[in-house]
């Protein structure tokens, strides 16, 4: 079920890229990092970069790798996954999802909410700014 408000910077989520996308896009779903914050302008947006269990070839200086604590549920890598600097999407609500984590005694769905560090955060808006020939901003990080 797709979300209804704007997450937090470093919220991890599924979005969907079926359908619309063509290679090299996305084209299947698969995790992102939560990068804009709310922007009263753009609702029901929200900008993402792309997480991939796959290691690029070649490795470039936009990508990097993080351990995702605490660990994404059964499906779903957390250690080692990298960061695609270069694939930073603005999606609608409609293609993001929160990670489920499974049901209660109840079988109420339960879902993922953490937020990654502020550390992680700045290696990954690193990446991003360099996927963007922006490198030199780095420094302000």
């Amino acid at each position: 079920m797709p979300i209804n408000e704007h997450p937090l910077p470093g919220t991890i989520l599924i979005c969907d890229f079926d359908g619309t996308f063509k290679q090299p896009e996305m084209v299947k779903p698969r995790c992102v990092v939560v990068l804009s914050p709310k922007i009263a302008a753009r609702a029901g947006l929200c900008t993402v970069v792309c997480l991939s269990t796959t290691p690029p070839d070649p490795i470039m200086s936009y990508h990097c790798q993080i351990d995702i604590r605490p660990p994404l549920p059964a499906g779903w890598e957390s250690d080692g996954v990298w960061v695609k600097g270069d694939m930073i999407y603005a999606v609608g609500f409609h293609r993001l999802n929160l990670i489920r984590t499974g049901k209660t005694r109840e079988g109420k769905r339960t879902y993922r909410y953490e937020v990654l560090s502020t550390d992680q955060m700045k290696l990954i808006k690193s990446c991003v700014l360099k996927g963007l020939g922006m490198s030199l901003l780095t420094k302000h990080l």
